[in-house]
């Protein structure tokens, strides 16, 4: 089956990005795949992890989004830092986020950034102080599906919404149609796949929806749980990508490479520009490139443009943030966690992603990041 995306990006590309601003990650190929090793690269990266007095296990938990990028930073930072061990469990940014202040892990990963009563309810296990988001990986939410003889395939935000919304229910409906004049639709019903877990990529979904198509989608786009009618849920971003893979019409979202390794095709997007965009990480780049900094303090929660029109910018991204105390945190765990998050944020903790099709911070936001983590106390 032809693909519709790039598979990878190559070193230069990869440089490239950073340099013009670009958050951009392409995750894991499944809740339970790991990605490339990064080769030599790895071993260079573990020699030069600083580890300071960190030891003891450190526990996490959270996006799955992230999964791969863990399984990296954990393998190098655990082959520098013997004695420490690192354990994430990828269970959702909700999940995550829950576990976090409930105080049972040093630290979670969402993709996308704390609602004030999360912040408000951290504040119980941060004494003095309270969860703040940490960027460290972005990209785009792919719309995967698999429908027996279509490859290209172009839908509109207004049209999605109705999609996942159980409005429109075959895949030859007029509306569909009517963006892909040369497609042989077919007569099937579409099978809607969403998350059943709370998520963070259930959360920019909604808020690309909401933005993007407002008469269409009028669900609370700060909700991680999916509340639209109908369609069928399934566990984390490989359960969807599972079951949108064994039934012909189904479709479903999840972050990019869960598409590119289970080889189904994904949407492109009809965004108003010139021309329908697809789901690549040189396009998230660009919709992902004009994000701004919104936290405050210590915070780095970042503010999205999900309704871009500019030309090749793919408008459905997410950036996938570290959460941890600014203070307050577990004494016991204190410095493995800055040793760990200060590797992940570092040049090569960001250079190590490359080849697990995952892109490195944008230097000022990669910089802003350093400086915090050493200070959190």
């Amino acid at each position: 089956m032809k693909l519709q995306r790039k598979n990878r990006l190559r070193a230069t590309a990869l440089g490239a990005l950073a340099v013009s601003g670009a958050l951009v990650l392409t995750a894991c190929g499944s809740d339970n795949n790991t990605g490339s090793t990064g080769g030599s690269g790895e071993t260079k990266a573990a020699s030069n992890i600083k580890c300071g007095d960190a030891k003891g296990q450190l526990l996490a938990a959270g996006s799955t989004a992230q999964k791969n990028a863990m399984d990296l930073w954990v393998k190098n930072f655990q082959t520098a830092c013997e004695g420490v061990e690192v354990n994430y469990q990828a269970i959702g940014s909700g999940g995550g986020i829950t576990k976090f202040n409930q105080g049972q892990v040093a630290f979670a990963g969402s993709d996308s950034a704390l609602k004030p009563e999360e912040v408000a309810a951290s504040k119980k296990i941060c004494k003095g102080g309270q969860g703040i988001n940490l960027p460290m990986v972005g990209g785009p939410v792919a719309i995967g599906y698999n429908l027996d003889g279509v490859e290209d395939l172009v839908l509109d935000a207004p049209t999605l919404a109705k999609i996942f919304d159980s409005k429109i229910k075959k895949w030859n409906d007029p509306a569909i149609a009517k963006l892909n004049p040369d497609a042989k639709l077919p007569d099937v019903e579409i099978q809607a796949f969403h998350r059943s877990d709370e998520s963070g990529t259930t959360q920019n979904l909604g808020k690309y929806l909401s933005t993007a198509a407002p008469k269409d989608w009028k669900y609370d786009p700060k909700s991680k749980s999916w509340l639209a009618k109908g369609g069928q849920a399934a566990n984390g971003s490989s359960g969807v990508v599972s079951n949108v893979k064994q039934a012909n019409g189904a479709i479903g979202y999840f972050e990019l490479s869960y598409a590119t390794a289970n080889k189904l095709n994904t949407v492109k997007i009809d965004t108003g520009a010139s021309a329908p965009v697809e789901a690549t990480t040189e396009n998230a780049s660009k919709a992902i490139a004009a994000a701004k900094i919104e936290g405050k303090g210590k915070d780095l929660a970042l503010k999205l443009d999900y309704a871009t029109k500019v030309e090749g910018a793919y408008p459905i991204v997410l950036v996938t943030y570290e959460i941890a105390c600014d203070k307050g945190n577990n004494a016991e765990t204190l410095a493995a966690l800055k040793a760990f998050l200060t590797y992940a944020a570092s040049e090569d903790g960001q250079k190590v992603l490359a080849d697990a099709d995952y892109a490195p911070l944008p230097a000022d936001i990669a910089a802003k990041v350093r400086e915090i983590v050493p200070t959190l106390s």
